[in-house]
C-alpha cells in the first residue's frame, strides 16, 4: 500500500520531535539509569553466587548548605544476590562496601550483621547484611529455576553526604561474605556493578550431616530453641555458654530485635526490665487481638532488655526452677568454674498473623550482650541448625529434640581507644617516675572539657600518687614536674576516667631471675567476687616461676598468657571506701603479689629495654589500655648521653682542625 507524500512527511517530523525528546531525557541529570538495559552478560556466565548493586535515585535533603562535605542527600538503591550455581547457599551474608558515610534507614530482606540495633545505622565504612526471613538460597536445579528461591533481592534507602550533585555515589566494592568463597573485584558501570563469586576449592568445610548448616564455635555462644509450639504462640529456651577462657560476664544485659510484632508473654530463669504492656494495646496486638487479656504479659517492647534473676529467686516455683539460671548476670570462664559458664531461661512467645501458625517460626534478630565490666562482643545474626537433643525428662535412656534451634555465635573484639574500663600504669624500681594512665582511656563523655584536656599527655608521676583519687593527685603530679625540671601545662590533662586501674612494676632484676609486683584497684562503688586478671607476657612468659598471693596458672589456649585469681577468702575486691580519717581522700579497694621470673629459660631478656613488662592486660575479661611507653633505665639514658657528648666533641675538634688547615 502506498502512503500520499504528505504523510510521510508527518511521520518523519513526528518521528524527530520524538527523538530529540528522547535525548533531552537522557541528558538529565536526576536520571541515573544506565544507557544499557540488557542484563549483564556476567549473570548468564556465572557458575556461583552472582551479586550485584544498582543506584537508582538521589535527593537533597534538607538542611541545603553551601559545604558539599556537609550536604545530605536522601539515595536509594538496589542490592541482588542470586545462586547461579550447583550448591545451596547457607546463611547468606552480603558485604557492601559503602563509602560516603552513609546511614541506612530500611533494608528490606535482610538485617544488618554488624549495626548494634534498629534503623537508622551508620554504614559509611561498609556493612554485612544477611538474610531475613530467607536466609538461605536454593539452585535453580532443585527449584526448577523458581526465581523467589534462589535469589533476594534488598531495597535500600538512607542518608549519604559529601559528593557534588552529579557525582553517583557507588560503594567501593561488593562479595559474598560467607567463608568458602572467592569475589574477584566487581564490574563497575557508571550505576551498576556485579560480581560473581565462587567456591574456594581449598577450602575445607566441616561435612554437614543434618538437614542444617553445623554449629560454630564462638567466645560466646547462644541457643534459641522452640520447645513447644501453639497456634498463635511457642515456649523457647535461650542458652549461652561462655567458651573463652579470658571472658566472663557480671550483671549482664541481653538485647535482640523483634522483627514481626512478637512479645514475650512470661519467663522463667530472667526477666525484663521493663515489666509493661501498654505497647501491645497501642500497636499491632491489640489490634489483632482483641480478646487478649494483655494484663499478664511480661514486656511488648520490640528490643526488651533481658537480665538474669538473682539467687534468692532459683528455687521460686512460677519464675525459677530452671537449670543454670538465677546467678545474678554472672557468667564465669571454663576455667574458674565450669558449673558457672552456662546461663539458661526461658520464655513464652506470642506471634501475629500472618505466623499464626505453629511452624512459622523465626527467632529475633540483632543480638547483643553487655555487663558492668566485660569484654565487647559482637555477634553474628541467628543461624539455623539441627534441633538441639535434650535426655528425657522421666529418666529413660532416651532424648527428645528441640522443634526447631538457632545458634547466635559471638566473638570479642578489642576495645576501641578511650572506650575501655580499665586501665594500666608501669612503674620499676630503676625509675623514680611511675607511668599512669593514659588522659580518658576510659572515655572523657561526662568531662567538662573546658577545665582540663582531653587529648593531653599524662603527666609522670611518684609512684606513691598512684594510691590516691585523680582529683587529689594535681598537687603531686605539679610538685613532681618541678623537682623533676619538666614543663606543667597551662591546661592539665583529664582523668582516666577508669574504675578498675592496674599498677605493673618491675620489683627487681638480678643474674639468675627477676621479680614484678601487680597491684589492683577498685575506684568504683561496686565490689568484684571471683575476680580475675590476666597478663600477656612475649618475651618473659616461659620464665614464669610462681605468684605468692594469687592462684597462677599458664594458659595453653592463649598464647604466652598468664591467668590470675584470689586464693579462696581472698577473691573479693572491695569498692573505694572512705578514709581512715574525715578529711582523707577515699580509699580504693586493693589486692597485690609478687610475681617471680627466672631467666633460665629466656635468655637475651633484658628487662630494662621494655621485656618485664606486659604486651596485654585483661581484668575480668575487659582488655585494659596500655601507657603508651614504659620506665626507662637512668643508666640507660646517662650512655646515651655520654655517646652523645663524644661524637660532639669528636665532631667540633673536626671541624676546628679543618679550619686550622685553611
Amino acid at each position: 500500500m502506498k502512503m500520499p507524500w504528505m504523510k510521510l512527511l508527518c511521520l518523519a517530523f513526528l518521528c524527530i520531535s520524538l527523538r530529540i525528546q528522547l535525548c533531552y531525557g537522557q541528558d538529565n541529570t536526576d536520571d541515573y539509569s544506565d544507557p544499557v538495559a540488557a542484563p549483564p552478560p556476567g549473570q548468564d556466565n556465572c557458575n556461583g553466587v552472582f551479586l550485584s548493586y544498582a543506584f537508582t535515585s538521589r535527593n537533597k535533603e534538607y538542611p541545603h548548605v553551601k559545604n558539599i562535605t556537609a550536604q545530605s542527600w536522601a539515595f536509594k538503591s538496589i542490592a541482588t544476590i542470586m545462586n547461579a550455581g550447583t550448591e545451596e547457599v547457607k546463611g547468606w551474608k552480603m558485604f557492601v562496601g559503602f563509602q560516603h558515610r552513609e546511614i541506612l534507614v530500611s533494608a528490606t530482606n535482610a538485617v544488618v550483621v554488624d549495626g548494634s540495633g534498629d534503623f537508622p545505622v551508620a554504614v559509611g565504612n561498609g556493612t554485612t547484611l544477611s538474610g531475613y526471613p530467607m536466609t538461605d538460597l536454593k539452585t535453580s536445579i532443585d527449584t526448577a529455576g523458581d526465581y523467589n528461591q534462589i535469589a533476594v533481592q534488598v531495597e535500600f534507602t538512607g542518608t549519604m553526604f559529601g559528593l557534588k550533585e552529579k557525582v553517583i555515589p557507588m560503594p567501593k566494592t561488593i562479595r559474598l561474605a560467607n567463608d568458602g568463597w572467592n569475589c574477584p573485584q566487581p564490574t563497575k558501570h557508571t550505576t551498576y556493578m556485579h560480581v560473581c563469586c565462587k567456591k574456594n576449592p581449598k577450602f575445607k568445610a566441616k561435612p554437614v550431616r543434618g538437614k542444617y548448616l553445623p554449629r560454630q564455635y564462638g567466645d560466646l555462644n547462644f541457643m534459641y530453641d522452640v520447645l513447644q509450639a501453639y497456634e498463635g504462640s511457642y515456649v523457647a529456651q535461650v542458652t549461652m555458654d561462655n567458651n573463652s577462657p579470658l571472658s566472663r560476664l557480671d550483671h549482664w544485659n541481653l538485647t535482640w530485635e523483634w522483627m514481626r510484632g512478637e512479645f514475650i508473654y512470661s519467663m522463667r530463669g530472667a526477666y525484663t526490665h521493663k515489666i509493661d504492656y501498654s505497647d501491645c494495646i497501642y500497636g499491632l496486638a491489640g489490634q489483632y487481638l482483641k480478646d487478649f487479656d494483655f494484663s499478664q504479659v511480661m514486656n511488648c517492647q520490640k528490643k526488651p532488655v533481658i537480665a538474669d534473676l538473682p539467687a534468692d529467686r532459683a528455687n521460686d516455683t512460677t519464675v525459677g526452677k530452671i537449670p543454670y539460671c538465677c546467678r545474678n548476670g554472672t557468667l564465669l570462664p571454663p576455667l574458674m568454674d565450669e558449673s558457672k559458664a552456662r546461663s539458661i531461661f526461658q520464655l513464652r512467645v506470642y506471634k501475629l498473623p500472618p505466623d499464626t501458625s505453629k511452624t512459622a517460626l523465626y527467632p529475633p534478630q540483632r543480638w547483643n550482650i553487655t555487663g558492668v565490666l566485660n569484654p565487647h562482643y559482637k555477634c553474628g545474626p541467628p543461624i539455623r541448625v539441627d534441633p538441639t537433643e535434650f535426655p528425657d525428662r522421666t529418666g529413660l535412656q532416651a532424648t527428645t529434640s528441640a522443634i526447631a534451634s538457632w545458634q547466635v555465635v559471638c566473638n570479642i573484639t578489642k576495645p576501641e581507644k578511650k572506650k575501655t574500663k580499665c586501665c594500666v600504669s608501669f612503674s620499676a624500681y630503676y625509675n623514680d617516675s611511675a607511668i599512669p594512665c593514659s588522659t580518658c582511656a576510659c572515655g572523657c563523655d561526662n568531662i567538662d572539657t573546658d577545665t582540663c584536656n582531653p587529648n593531653g599527655r599524662s603527666m609522670l608521676l611518684p609512684a606513691d600518687a598512684l594510691l590516691v583519687p585523680f582529683e587529689n593527685r594535681t598537687a603531686k603530679a605539679k610538685a613532681f614536674a618541678h623537682l623533676k625540671h619538666r614543663a606543667v601545662p597551662k591546661k592539665l590533662p583529664c582523668p582516666d576516667n577508669c574504675g578498675v586501674s592496674i599498677n605493673w612494676h618491675v620489683n627487681s632484676d638480678y643474674k639468675t631471675g627477676w621479680t614484678a609486683r601487680i597491684t589492683l584497684f577498685n575506684w568504683g562503688d561496686s565490689p568484684f567476687e571471683d575476680w580475675f586478671a590476666a597478663v600477656q607476657m612475649n618475651k618473659a612468659f616461659p620464665g614464669y616461676e610462681n605468684v605468692y598471693s594469687f592462684n597462677g596458672t599458664k594458659l595453653q589456649s592463649v598464647k604466652n598468657t598468664i591467668f590470675f585469681q584470689g586464693l579462696p577468702g581472698l577473691n573479693y575486691l572491695v569498692a573505694e571506701r572512705n578514709g581512715t580519717k574525715r578529711h582523707d581522700p577515699r580509699v580504693p579497694g586493693k589486692q597485690q603479689s609478687v610475681i617471680s621470673f627466672t631467666k633460665k629459660h629466656t635468655p637475651g631478656i633484658n628487662i630494662r629495654h621494655g621485656d618485664g613488662f606486659p604486651s596485654k592486660v585483661f581484668f575480668n575479661g575487659e582488655e585494659c589500655a596500655l601507657p603508651d611507653d614504659f620506665p626507662r633505665s637512668a643508666g640507660h639514658s646517662s650512655r646515651v648521653s655520654v655517646s652523645a657528648a663524644i661524637f660532639i666533641v669528636i665532631l667540633t675538634f673536626l671541624l676546628m682542625t679543618d679550619r686550622f688547615h685553611l
